[in-house]
């Protein structure tokens, strides 16, 4: 049996539920949602979770929208960042906050939750939302770059887990990073620009590498151009397909090995 696990940059719950998301959550009800910018008060993602857990029940995934294991972090920092996750699968253990950080910024940034598949093991799944970042400010590439070099302790650690035969591991969300020019649409014109930066792109690099993470969709795609993940505003860039792939599933390599495909669900922009 397999299992769905997605990741959505939802660019504000509020707005994404205005726009119809919770009709997409009826339709597609992934076993696993990861959510990154959510940016609302508890108050007002409550309520907004339990609709998606009526939209899990009216599809037949669960017998009743309190099945839907649901859980979240607000950032301190009103109006920014948040992320939630969302389970229909028995969840074993739920972490919040990524270790070592405790400023302000850094909140609503990563979840973790140990999740028991059908098979019967449980895996470690992490929502991650990274600092944009703005190469014209140093202070801002000064939180990302401190956010990234904290992530390499958790990935040494959920590395070792899995490779002594404890929890496989995925990381999934919005990493704010093009790795390699397959991952953008204008490389070239990018390269001094926050998110295509070397010294960002060296971070996926070693996650890859001496981490031993895997990519799972280009694993899958293989050396191909895009697909993309985030299409900027200006202009026509949505309709012409001038992206960054900027959203990643990163597994650990036994849990990589059973991933069976991947969809990239394009929606209109409204």
């Amino acid at each position: 049996m397999t299992i769905t696990i997605t990741t959505s940059n939802v660019n504000g719950i509020r707005a994404a539920r205005r726009k119809g998301i919770a009709a997409w959550a009826g339709a597609n009800t992934p076993d696993v949602w990861c959510m990154q910018e959510v940016r609302a008060p508890q108050e007002e993602i409550d309520p907004i979770f339990a609709e998606f857990g009526a939209e899990y029940a009216t599809a037949g995934k669960i017998g009743d929208q309190g099945e839907l294991s649901a859980m979240n972090e607000v950032c301190r920092v009103k109006g920014r960042a948040g992320v939630g996750l969302l389970s229909d699968l028995p969840v074993i253990d739920r972490r919040y906050g990524l270790p070592g950080l405790d400023e302000d910024v850094d909140s609503g940034r990563w979840i973790e939750a140990d999740v028991r598949t059908p098979q019967g093991y449980v895996i470690t799944v992490a929502c991650v939302y990274v600092h944009a970042g703005n190469s014209d400010d140093e202070i801002k590439m000064t939180q990302k770059y401190r956010f990234l070099d904290t992530m390499l302790i958790r990935l040494g650690q959920l590395r070792d887990e899995a490779a002594s035969g404890g929890r496989q591991a995925v990381l999934c969300g919005d990493f704010n990073i093009a790795h390699t020019p397959l991952d953008i649409k204008n490389a070239k014109a990018n390269e001094k620009h926050a998110g295509f930066l070397p010294e960002e792109r060296a971070y996926v690099d070693r996650w890859l590498g001496e981490y031993e993470f895997v990519d799972v969709m280009r694993d899958l795609a293989g050396d191909i151009q895009g697909p993309y993940t985030w299409w900027s505003q200006r202009g026509r860039a949505f309709d012409n397909n001038v992206g960054w792939r900027l959203d990643y599933q990163f597994a650990t390599p036994e849990l990589a090995q059973t991933a069976r495909g991947f969809v990239i669900d394009k929606a209109p922009q409204l």
